[in-house]
């Protein structure tokens, strides 16, 4: 049901509202403007190469983004006016997506992972399981927090806007869903650190050109994995510093920016740099094979420059 309310003491919320809104439509900006970036690259080292499951994921959690940033926004234009069954459905939308991408970005982890670990089956089930334990774990407890939230339009001093209201301890459930999460991003870190460190070590051992390759290999892994952990702390600090009480309904610039940076860096850990943990991998093997490539047609070249050479002085 829209209420109606024409209330000057409510302008501090309108305002705040109107600045919300503008955070939403920066990180859908950020989205749009990274896959723009790196549409070159991503016509030449996915769209032109053999189909995969890293293809597929990385297509869907990429074009996921732009259309969940759009429903992320559209609930917060003061300008626009949503009833209350769109704004469910736009909830809905945001948080089924956030789950989703979330889930397909832990497919790609254990799919690194895995193979960082020379493809050993004990680590692969390891992974899967506590994978599944988490994540079906967060998924019930979104769809109860889903099944007790109820949105309501809102007409402030003829701005629109939507509030969302939820039964039961809401501060909870989201704060188990963010240490489940936590649990897995640290294990992945942790274990990808780990077998890195144990084949830097390896890696005197071997010959300067097979070393360097491998160690080229697990620094591009380690390098995009330790960003998007970075990502991941920084929402995570931004999410539990906003449940605190004392933040809830402050209105403060502080706050303001806190929340507005908390929705750019959501975006871009799950839709820009998630699909830059495959993207880049994908650009080292292209320059490997490049490079390979140049090696053999310049040992060609001087090949057949000895033999013209030798050819000729037996003439």
């Amino acid at each position: 049901m829209t209420v109606v309310i024409n209330d000057p003491s409510l302008w501090p919320i309108i305002n705040w509202n109107i600045i919300y809104s503008y955070w939403t439509v920066t990180a859908g900006v950020v989205v749009a403007y990274d896959w723009i970036l790196t549409l070159e690259q991503e016509i030449e080292l996915i769209w032109r190469q053999r189909w995969s499951l890293m293809t597929v994921l990385y297509l869907a959690i990429r074009y996921i983004g732009i259309p969940h940033s759009v429903a992320n926004a559209l609930p917060n234009i003061p300008f626009v006016s949503l009833l209350d069954a769109v704004s469910n459905i736009t909830d809905y939308i945001r948080n089924g997506t956030n789950f989703v991408v979330t889930v397909m970005l832990g497919v790609v982890m254990i799919a690194r992972l895995h193979a960082m670990y020379q493809r050993s089956g004990i680590m692969l089930i390891f992974l899967v399981t506590i994978f599944l334990a988490v994540n079906i774990t967060c998924g019930v407890i979104t769809a109860i927090g889903l099944k007790h939230s109820v949105a309501e339009e809102l007409i402030l001093s003829g701005m629109y806007t939507c509030t969302f209201e939820y039964e039961g301890d809401v501060q909870l459930l989201v704060s188990t869903i963010w240490i489940l999460n936590i649990v897995w991003e640290v294990l992945a870190l942790c274990l990808s650190v780990w077998i890195a460190v144990k084949h830097f070590r390896g890696l005197r051992r071997l010959g300067s050109s097979i070393g360097s390759t491998i160690g080229d290999c697990f620094r591009v892994l380690i390098q995009s994995h330790v960003l998007y952990f970075a990502s991941f702390v920084g929402v995570y600090c931004l999410q539990f510093g906003l449940l605190s009480p004392a933040l809830v309904n402050s209105d403060s610039t502080g706050v303001q920016i806190s929340v507005g940076a908390l929705q750019i860096l959501l975006s871009m850990q799950l839709f820009v740099l998630g699909p830059r943990l495959i993207l880049s991998i994908r650009e080292f093997n292209a320059n490997l094979v490049a490079d390979s490539d140049a090696e053999i047609s310049m040992t060609s070249i001087v090949f057949q420059e000895r033999v013209h050479v030798l050819t000729s002085s037996t003439v």
